[in-house]
């Protein structure tokens, strides 16, 4: 009977380990940063979402491309956050929030 309840416990124990993982890993991560584009002059600033680690120089290399196939140009991540910082933000950023 003991032995059973050690591997009905080392079954919970995994179980919990990768519960655990799986919530870290589909921690929404979102960047906000300033654009441009030329002739005219324009600038934006916006929030977009990041994939993968939550880490500026993350969202440096994946924000070039998407705001790129629209005439801009990143000029600086500011910071990246979780959703507990995107309301504060969705005011500002207006029609480039969560467009790229």
């Amino acid at each position: 009977m003991r032995k059973h309840a050690n591997i009905s416990l080392s079954a919970l124990c995994l179980s919990l380990l990768i519960g655990t993982a799986t919530q870290v890993s589909a921690q929404e991560c979102f960047a906000d940063y300033k654009a441009k584009q030329n002739n005219p002059l324009r600038l934006h600033y916006g929030v977009a979402a990041v994939n993968g680690s939550c880490e500026k120089a993350n969202a440096e290399k994946q924000l070039p491309p998407r705001l790129n196939a629209d005439g801009w140009v990143l000029l600086n991540v500011l910071s990246v956050f979780d959703t507990s910082g995107l309301e504060g933000r969705k005011a500002d950023a207006g029609e480039f929030y969560l467009r790229y």
